[in-house]
């Protein structure tokens, strides 16, 4: 079955401050700060004759996922903020339907001409060719050997792969050319490639690490309404170590007045799960996932969210983001060092360094016609 469907790019949208769309995270689309336009439904006491307002006002009980071909010509994208532990990253997929509310990426969206919003976890934008891409640039001898980073932005295991598998296709290459690869993901189908993981983790070629935001079933549900529940997650830290994949935890964002006591917990049902490092990044609100974010609040958690809001600010020098290299992933001040404290106790008493063991680039094999041939001989 085709999952591609066409979309047009300048939709109606969704009524600011609703209830969230079924397995959804953001209830509204904010607006793109891109856009000269925006669409602002009428209020109801005004004049519905016009059908795309009625639209607007129209409380939809669930909005379809619609997947849509990405033409990018290539796959890899290169990085070069200094509090990023990696230089080139491969993502299959543009937008998450994981619909993480809190979810650092959601502007990237507004490049595309969508929005943060529900957009961003119902407009999937797929790169069909990615494996055959990633084989070109690995052939190309302009290609230097390096750790290449899966899920850099959005998640690479998101519900989708389970049926396009570009992530295993992806993979499938990597272990070909023998070249190492970093994943971080929260959805437990990364257990679905272990087989290759585990052929790659032979020769230190692989590692993951498991993102964990609570250990609460039902706030996860609320917060990451199509990532795979704290309990899977474990599970997946489980059945990779078994299989001798390095593994860790990261407890990512670590939300000020809401998760961040659940530090320990966390790390101790890591590595209880067999991980074998951990590290943690504090929740940063760029752009329109500061609306985002501050209406789920309102709509699950309104006796904490003047607290957590607050409590970002303290962080971020009295705003809900700060984009300055150095303290981005860390916040600054007193409560950033409370958090940071809190993890480094709990880390030490569980045994997890937040450094693994380095992945190797010697063994990058460059693949040829010839070889090909050879091999299918």
């Amino acid at each position: 079955m085709n999952v591609f469907r066409p979309v047009v790019l300048s939709r109606v949208p969704l009524r600011n401050g609703s209830r969230a769309p079924r397995g959804r995270g953001s209830s509204f689309n904010p607006r793109n700060r891109f856009e000269r336009l925006h669409v602002e439904p009428r209020g109801e006491d005004e004049d519905l004759s016009d059908i795309e307002h009625v639209l607007a006002l129209d409380e939809p009980e669930r909005v379809e996922t619609q997947y849509l071909r990405d033409a990018s010509r290539t796959v890899l994208s290169r990085n070069d903020s200094p509090d990023v532990g990696f230089d080139v990253s491969i993502n299959p997929y543009r937008g998450c339907e994981h619909g993480c509310v809190y979810c650092y990426a959601r502007p990237t969206h507004e490049y595309l001409g969508f929005s943060s919003g529900v957009d961003f976890e119902s407009r999937i934008l797929v790169k069909t060719d990615a494996p055959e891409l990633l084989r070109a640039e690995l052939t190309s001898k302009r290609w230097k050997p390096q750790v290449i980073a899966m899920s850099g932005v959005t998640d690479c295991y998101q519900p989708i792969e389970k049926k396009l598998e570009l992530t295993r296709g992806c993979l499938d290459v990597l272990r070909e050319f023998r070249n190492p690869v970093g994943i971080v993901t929260k959805n437990h189908l990364v257990t679905r490639d272990a087989d290759i993981l585990a052929d790659m983790a032979a020769w230190q070629g692989a590692s993951v690490s498991i993102s964990i935001t609570t250990l609460n079933g039902h706030l996860a549900r609320k917060m990451e309404p199509r990532a795979s529940g704290p309990a899977h997650r474990l599970h997946a830290i489980h059945y990779l170590a078994e299989r001798g994949i390095p593994v860790g935890v990261m407890v990512a964002p670590v939300i000020p007045g809401l998760t961040d006591d659940e530090i320990p917990a966390i790390l101790e049902a890591a590595a209880s799960a067999g991980a074998t490092r951990a590290n943690f990044i504090v929740m940063r609100l760029p752009h329109a996932v500061k609306d985002v974010f501050a209406d789920w609040l309102e709509r699950h958690a309104p006796h904490r969210k003047e607290k957590v809001l607050s409590r970002i600010k303290h962080l971020r020098g009295g705003n809900l983001n700060d984009p300055r290299f150095g303290s981005r992933m860390r916040g600054e001040g007193p409560f950033a060092e409370q958090i940071a404290d809190l993890f480094r106790i709990s880390a030490k008493r569980h045994g997890l360094p937040t450094e693994g063991p380095p992945l190797a680039t010697q063994h990058f094999q460059r693949s040829s016609p010839q070889l090909q041939l050879f091999a299918t001989a």
